[in-house]
């Protein structure tokens, strides 16, 4: 294979081939190894690697032919890895053959990892994350950057609550992305068991007021942070607020949250105060904020002009606003944020959203006390066009609802494709949001869809499971 003729060995042994070799492929929402033929894998790690091995400054590879591949050879240049669908047991077998990956711990600098989220259930799940990442910095002593990717849907999360594998820490790590269990995790990735980290992009499960931890000192190393978190923020004054006020020397900053406020919504004077002038050396600052005030005034409702206006001076100065007064709800909302938009959550959107593009987006919610017309929907998969995960809240009948009797040229241009999604909640809803998203004359939606609804709605808009359309 590796000696077929001239031409194929000069493009095996040409650096810009072989300086990263990747042995996976993402398929919707997992990773395949293009090794798992026995034969293909015999070939390229018997006589390819070993030719090249002195090339190679990155792989990325499936987590059952990880140990094939790193055997295969020496690779004195590889300082990246990318390690696909791991669990517990393959990260672990790296620290127990210390003879064969003794160089290779030594030599990584930078370790992207996704983890096989195949738990039974989320206690457990947790458990095996920290043991994971316990592992890994005990295995590859000289990290500076550490990944733990996956997609939201496959999400797992790191959490402090097992002291036996919590105390893994690095004097090397500049820059780490993670997703925790709750804020004191965050908060426990900032005690200084990191002390050199420049970095840190951690998306959160949940925030609330944490309990006692020790070192919660100054962060003067902290440049970059980002905070995201997709569940309602509780006491932001306890939680984000003294977190962000450690960060003496901070120069980019992102966060996207909600949270209930008390007195009045958050606006670009509030940041102002809060937020820009704490941090003297922020230069970057991009947000999404949605506020929620519990109130039967109307009245406490900002205008856009009195919002725009907190932005004067603003240092970014591509600020969205838009709000809403919910009368049976007995709540105003506010949305503000930065654009480009580069969050990947969005939150509570109503007939008031005054559109874009938001290719960074995965997770988005509807909620509103008037209807959702077809083509708002329309609108919505226009907008956010790698939606993963959508959940909608309304209670109102649609006043156009399309009629699943239409000719096939009208029915072509009324469908709407989710392509990209994977998850759909319809729990609060009514009935006509179940037949818009159920009749094949409205919505497109893929075959592996998780799908989250009343059961007795679903009943009803089927006529009990009887109805052909649906």
């Amino acid at each position: 294979f590796h000696g077929i003729n001239q031409r194929l060995n000069r493009i095996i042994c040409d650096s810009i081939f072989t300086n990263r070799l990747t042995f996976i492929n993402s398929l919707s929402k997992n990773f395949i190894d293009l090794l798992d033929s026995n034969t293909i894998r015999h070939k390229f790690c018997s006589q390819i690697l070993p030719s090249i091995h002195n090339k190679i400054q990155c792989l990325d590879l499936e987590s059952s032919s990880m140990k094939h591949v790193l055997y295969a050879a020496n690779y004195p240049n590889l300082n990246s890895l990318g390690l696909y669908n791991v669990d517990e047991e393959s990260v672990r077998s790296l620290s127990t053959d210390e003879n064969r990956c003794e160089n290779i711990k030594n030599q990584i600098t930078t370790l992207f990892i996704t983890i096989h989220n195949n738990y039974d259930n989320y206690v457990n799940m947790l458990l095996s994350v920290t043991k994971i990442c316990n592992n890994i910095f005990t295995v590859f002593t000289r990290l500076i950057t550490f990944v733990l990717f996956e997609s939201y849907i496959n999400s797992v999360r790191l959490t402090f609550d097992h002291p036996l594998y919590s105390n893994f820490r690095s004097s090397t790590l500049l820059k780490l992305i993670i997703s925790v269990h709750s804020f004191d995790a965050c908060l426990y990735l900032l005690d200084g068991r990191f002390d050199q980290l420049h970095t840190l992009y951690v998306d959160l499960a949940y925030i609330y007021p944490p309990d006692e931890i020790e070192n919660q000192g100054d962060l003067p190393a902290l440049k970059r942070f980002s905070l995201s978190c997709n569940a309602m923020v509780h006491d932001y004054d306890k939680t984000i607020s003294p977190l962000l006020h450690r960060m003496s020397n901070l120069e980019e900053l992102d966060l996207c949250f909600k949270v209930y406020v008390r007195n009045t919504h958050i606006d670009g004077n509030y940041l102002k105060t809060n937020i820009i002038n704490q941090l003297p050396r922020l230069n970057q600052f991009g947000f999404y904020i949605l506020s929620v005030l519990l109130t039967i005034n109307e009245m406490d409702f900002i205008s856009r002009e009195d919002m725009q206006r907190t932005f004067i001076d603003f240092p970014n100065n591509n600020i969205i606003y838009y709000g809403d007064f919910f009368p049976d709800a007995k709540q105003s909302e506010c949305h503000i944020y930065t654009y480009p938009y580069k969050m990947k959550y969005y939150n509570n959107i109503t007939n008031n959203f005054p559109g874009g593009l938001f290719e960074s987006v995965r997770v988005v919610s509807l909620f509103d006390e008037h209807p959702f017309e077809h083509e708002f929907l329309r609108r919505i998969v226009q907008s956010f066009p790698f939606m993963e995960v959508l959940s909608l809240t309304n209670r109102k009948s649609q006043n156009h609802k399309q009629s699943s009797e239409s000719d096939n040229d009208n029915r072509n241009l009324s469908v709407i494709p989710y392509y990209s999604l994977y998850e759909l909640r319809l729990i609060n809803v009514h009935d006509d949001y179940l037949e818009e998203f159920l009749l094949d004359t409205q919505t497109y939606l893929q075959n592996n869809l998780i799908l989250y609804l009343n059961y007795e709605s679903l009943k009803r808009v089927t006529h009990n499971f009887t109805r052909d359309a649906t």
